[in-house]
């Protein structure tokens, strides 16, 4: 089945972001709930869904405080029949990896579709690591669009796919698809299932060590019946050459997109097998491979489908890609990777007469954090040798001039931890400075911990009221209410303060941040002042971006 024949007839046609027609995709196939939080390429995903003005029907779900929490409601409202959408960044799949292996051991009953966005180039993460690996870990389907249509349509065909197979569906995006704008012709929507519960209950669902053994073979036992499926499909597309032998190109992804825009500057056309599914399609590669001596693989991240090639070919081939240094082994693809890959010369781009400044990303003027960080300073000066922890959001622009006030960036949460350590190791004074989205995302549990051994440290929760980083999305716990949470888990009262940040209190709130470092213990201090954009966002007012 091809994508042109996924859809029925079209009932209309709109220009949409990659996120924009997944949602709608996902919205059209009859999702009751749809859950996330956000992370750069994927927020569009939710707020695309969550838009005020929205026409038509709007899911049950909305953001939540991290990705496991969003993952774990979607497999409920699976596990009652109905069908869902859980949306994240590539990273953040990290953080819901738990629930997300063992739902491929369950046997799925409402379709799941997981929304996974990767950023090769590292536009605003900390790595490149790609979905389909870990789809492939957990024996999960994953599908990869090459354009918005595709986006739509295998979004609508992935919750399909989840209910026939009882299986989780990843339907991977990058950065270049998800933030691109494409016509999509829209088809008729259809109705959600009823509420209906898995027959085989327990059974299904319940993984103490009996079923889990007993579902878990079943789920190898099913891989080869998913590798006849991606070659039936449809969805992968094999075009030979009139003549064999020579060049044979394959693409993944957003890759078919770079590949077609300058395959026309070659001699010969090559024969061209574009992937989508994983399962991979072995008799469709095998095909190839037996027609053509060289092989080039044009994949966005890593050399996934290139590595696979050793194993699934019956014969000895010439395989290029990132792997062979081919194509850079890190980065995002572009026509001009893809045309020196072939063997094309370079492309001329007209210089500019003046070189452009940089731009920096820089704290909003009038932002919290500028106060914080500030008085931050102004207490650390003439302390010695002490760390200063950072952790994932807009306030991590912190470690820049003019503040370098952090000293790292890990992931999410690191920052009370890596303060606990290095205060356990020697260091003095040890500072944790999180968000308030970060802290409640998995910042909560490490304050356990150095609650447990009273550690000699101060964590900064600089708490803007927002997740500010992905556009002032409306955190966990809005409206100030971390105060209770750090009391809740042990803080010792006399050493657990609210502060309001603000350029005429900068000095008031080093005096506070100065005895809290004299503390010889566990002390936080939550710095309120709400982020500017995110207050107009929430009036309604225009943000300049």
């Amino acid at each position: 089945m091809s994508v042109a024949t996924l859809l029925g007839a079209p009932v209309a046609e709109r220009v949409l972001l990659g996120d924009e027609a997944l949602a709608q995709g996902a919205l059209d196939a009859g999702i009751s709930a749809a859950f996330a939080y956000p992370g750069t390429p994927s927020t569009e995903i939710m707020e695309s869904l969550l838009a005020p003005g929205r026409e038509g029907r709007r899911p049950k779900g909305g953001w939540c405080a991290n990705e496991k929490t969003a993952y774990e409601a979607a497999l409920g409202v699976s596990m009652a029949g109905r069908r869902a959408l859980v949306a994240m960044k590539h990273v953040g799949l990290n953080v819901a990896a738990d629930a997300f292996v063992n739902s491929a051991v369950v046997h799925v009953h409402g379709g799941l579709v997981v929304a996974v966005a990767d950023d090769p180039g590292m536009h605003s993460s900390q790595n490149e690591q790609d979905t389909r690996v870990l789809a492939e870990f957990a024996h999960a389907i994953c599908l990869e669009p090459s354009d918005q249509q595709e986006t739509y349509a295998m979004t609508r065909e992935a919750f399909e796919l989840s209910e026939r197979f009882g299986l989780p569906v990843v339907v991977r995006l990058v950065t270049r698809l998800a933030h691109s704008r494409s016509a999509v012709t829209l088809s008729a929507p259809r109705a959600e299932n009823p509420t209906q519960k898995d027959p085989a209950g327990a059974r299904s669902w319940v993984l103490l060590p009996g079923n889990a053994r007993r579902l878990w073979k079943e789920r190898l036992a099913q891989h080869d019946e998913l590798v006849r499926w991606a070659d039936a499909s449809g969805l992968d597309t094999l075009e030979l050459a009139d003549h064999p032998g020579g060049l044979g190109v394959i693409t993944a992804g957003i890759g078919k997109q770079h590949f077609l825009e300058v395959v026309d500057e070659l001699p010969i056309r090559p024969s061209h097998l574009h992937v989508a599914t994983y399962p991979l399609p072995v008799a469709l590669l095998r095909k190839l491979a037996t027609y053509c001596p060289r092989l080039l693989v044009i994949e966005e991240g890593s050399p996934f489908v290139e590595r696979r090639l050793q194993h699934l070919l019956p014969m000895r081939r010439s395989v290029d890609g990132r792997d062979t240094g081919r194509i850079p082994p890190d980065g995002e693809l572009s026509p001009d990777v893809v045309r020196a890959a072939l063997g094309l010369p370079a492309r001329e781009h007209p210089a500019f007469a003046t070189p452009l400044p940089g731009r920096p990303p820089q704290l909003c003027q009038g932002c919290p954090h500028r106060d914080t960080y500030a008085a931050l300073r102004l207490a650390l000066a003439d302390r010695g040798e002490g760390v200063v922890a950072g952790d994932i959001g807009c306030y991590t622009l912190g470690a820049l001039p003019p503040f370098a006030a952090l000293e790292s960036c890990v992931c999410m949460g690191a920052s009370i931890g890596m303060a606990r350590g290095a205060a356990a190791a020697g260091l003095r004074p040890a500072v944790a400075c999180i968000g308030d989205s970060t802290f409640l995302h998995s910042g909560v549990p490490a304050l356990m911990d150095a609650v447990a051994e009273d550690a000699d440290m101060t964590v900064l929760v600089l708490d803007n009221e927002a997740v500010g980083m992905t556009g002032g999305q409306v955190p966990a716990l809005p409206d100030s209410r971390l105060l209770p949470i750090v009391l809740g888990v042990g803080v010792d009262p006399a050493h657990a303060h609210v502060i309001a940040a603000h350029p005429s209190r900068v000095d008031a709130m080093a005096d506070v941040i100065r005895r809290e470092l004299d503390h010889r213990g566990l002390s936080v201090i939550v710095a309120v002042r709400q982020c500017l954009p995110a207050q107009k966002k929430q009036r309604g007012q225009d943000v300049p971006e």
